[in-house]
């Protein structure tokens, strides 16, 4: 009986497993690498018909075989509308965040700057297109700045952060300079910008707590 009983567990576990396996397979996701070494571009596998589709956006043990090795402990939305532009975010050490963004209405340019000290890419960016259409993910590591900007009439902006947020931790560099050669995609005079991120310093004058 008890030989019968461990065969029958076994049995179900296997099954368990293959369909596990079956399930991991068959919902693969497409991974990008850019020139900045970790920042990567996430296109999940979407699946649909005529009622519509379906996607899934993340998945924790697929997203650390691809080398996302963050644990996302907190999810934030914003809204926006045309023209509005956020960042170059970043919390100081040691609450350092990597981010998982995306775009779930509209569309926005998202925006990451290598701010590691002794990254051969340190100051360089990455920009990316991120929407609703595209269902684009952009993975961006410890050591960044963050933006982006509203290029459709209103969007709705999705993060997912491996570390919580903490306020004296805040921290920036403007989105504004020229140095950093970015090209935001909306036009100077129609950009809505916070007096918070107005304020931000110059890359020259940002003294970076990263290491690579």
């Amino acid at each position: 009986m008890g030989i019968c009983k461990f065969i029958i567990n076994f049995v179900l576990q296997t099954m368990y497993r293959l369909r596990y396996v079956r399930i991991f397979f068959e919902n693969e996701m497409n991974i990008i690498k850019t020139p900045i070494e970790g920042v990567v571009i996430v296109e999940p596998q979407v699946f649909g018909d005529s009622r519509g589709w379906f996607s899934e956006s993340y998945n924790e043990g697929r997203y650390l075989s691809a080398g996302i090795n963050a644990r996302f402990v907190q999810d934030n939305n914003s809204f926006s509308s045309f023209g509005v532009v956020r960042g170059l975010h970043f919390q100081m050490p040691p609450f350092t965040q990597a981010k998982l963004v995306s775009c779930l209405i509209g569309e926005v340019l998202d925006v990451a700057v290598d701010l590691r000290k002794g990254s051969p890419t340190y100051g360089k960016h990455v920009a990316v297109r991120l929407s609703a259409e595209n269902h684009r993910q952009l993975f961006i590591p410890k050591g960044m700045a963050h933006g982006f900007s509203v290029l459709s009439e209103k969007a709705l902006f999705s993060y997912k952060c491996d570390e919580l947020y903490h306020p004296e931790a805040d921290g920036g560099i403007s989105l504004l300079d020229e140095s950093l050669g970015i090209d935001w995609l909306v036009p100077k005079e129609k950009m809505i910008l916070s007096d918070k991120d107005r304020k931000h310093p110059l890359l020259r004058d940002f003294e970076s707590p990263f290491e690579k």
